[in-house]
């Protein structure tokens, strides 16, 4: 009978022990992702502020072309 009590309580013990480790990795991983996501950000923002005029010069031309084109040209 104690023996099975002991069992029990070990048992909650290391499952208690295994929820704080959970709850504190769930914690880090939200971080990570946060870091992640900024730094995806930032890159995006310096890409298009670098390739911005290429890309608008890009559609631009080729807006040009297609109304050519649909013009009879």
């Amino acid at each position: 009978m104690i023996s099975k009590l002991i069992g029990k309580f070990k048992g909650f013990y290391y499952m208690e022990k295994a929820k704080d480790a959970l709850k504190n990795e769930e914690g880090q991983a939200l971080v990570e992702y946060a870091l992640i996501l900024a730094l995806v950000a930032i890159v995006a923002i310096v890409a298009l502020g670098i390739l911005g005029g290429h890309v608008s010069n890009t559609f631009n031309a080729i807006n040009n072309k297609l109304s050519t084109v649909g013009n009879g040209v």
